[in-house]
């Protein structure tokens, strides 16, 4: 939403000559989509984590024949898959 509002301001401050309204919107443009691409990033690296782990678990489940431990791994790898898909 911030994204946005940052590009109506820049969008409103070209159209009134205004480039202090210019630079704010770009600048609140910027930061909106840096904390988006941060927020993405860090998201994408836990569903790595989650894959990773789940993939132990399946494999010493299966190893051991731990049901619950496999079932566990299914869990963590698919709640991996969902967070590396957004």
């Amino acid at each position: 939403m911030s994204s946005y509002m940052g590009s109506a301001k820049q969008f409103v401050g070209q159209k009134l000559g205004s480039p202090d309204m210019v630079a704010s919107g770009v600048a609140q443009k910027n930061q909106a989509d840096n904390i988006l691409r941060d927020a993405t990033a860090k998201t994408h690296a836990e569903g790595h984590g989650h894959n990773v782990e789940g993939q132990a678990q399946k494999k010493v489940g299966s190893l051991t024949g731990d049901k619950t431990m496999y079932a566990k791994g299914e869990v963590n790898d698919a709640i991996g898959n969902a967070q590396r898909s957004v």
